[in-house]
């Protein structure tokens, strides 16, 4: 298993009076999550913070998950768990109308002896570092996403259009959201970024590759994160997870 180091930070902007962002960073078990919960008032904390503590038990207790189809065991058990987070949002309605209407996005990292699995539902984002360039491994569940996609909209279209924040796929309660998993395969000096979309809405692709490029250490990179997504109008609450991979 490649030894990964990791940290992480998250902030609620500057328009919004709350943190409605969830984050699980457990080295000890490769697993690495980041929430963003939606549904206002409390409800949105609420959901992000129920599937990131879900997602986190689902793989600390080992469970297995044979008949979920993916493409290796460590993606099986990643899927599944997002699975049992979205059944525990179900429940958690089902026990609080006031909590209708909730729900929450989630891209989660889990690393294995053999295996790295992806997984995300929503517009929250994996980027790799690597050779001097950043690549986004995830694609968007939200509107916006499909008209770039599509070629109606640009990149910089996206973030300033009025429905940038409105996603097709979340983990909601219901019927079990598809989740998109991937595999990538981890070089000496890779890093990681998993963050929210009040990071990637706002913050330009261009600006987000200076920032890794300085080669500031984990800490110092989340809060050049923080204050790039700040100082572009902290439109929403942001959070950001960096891992670096050491594979010697």
């Amino acid at each position: 298993m490649p030894h990964v180091s990791s940290a992480a930070a998250t902030h609620p902007g500057l328009r919004r009076p709350a943190n409605e962002d969830a984050f699980c960073r457990r080295e000890d078990l490769g697993l690495y999550v980041v929430a963003d919960g939606m549904g206002g008032h409390a409800a949105g904390e609420v959901a992000s913070r129920l599937a990131v503590d879900v997602i986190e038990s689902f793989i600390a207790d080992g469970t297995t998950t044979d008949s979920i189809d993916a493409p290796n065991p460590t993606a099986s058990r990643l899927k599944g768990a997002f699975h049992a987070a979205n059944q525990r949002l179900t429940a958690a309605v089902a026990a609080d109308q006031a909590l209708k209407g909730m729900a929450t996005t989630a891209a989660a990292v889990l690393i294995s002896a053999s295996e790295i699995a992806l997984a995300h539902v929503g517009d929250s984002r994996i980027y790799l570092w690597r050779d001097g360039h950043l690549h986004l491994l995830t694609q968007d569940h939200s509107w916006v996403g499909e008209q770039v996609r599509a070629g109606m909209l640009t990149d910089a279209d996206a973030q300033r259009h009025p429905w940038r924040n409105v996603v097709t796929r979340a983990i909601a309660g219901g019927p079990d959201p598809d989740v998109d998993i991937g595999e990538v395969e981890l070089v000496q000096g890779d890093r990681l970024l998993l963050c929210s979309d009040g990071l990637s809405a706002v913050v330009s692709h261009d600006v987000l590759e200076q920032v890794f490029a300085a080669g500031q250490s984990l800490h110092d990179t989340c809060d050049a994160l923080i204050n790039a997504a700040n100082a572009a109008g902290g439109p929403d609450n942001i959070t950001v997870l960096t891992l670096h991979v050491d594979v010697a």
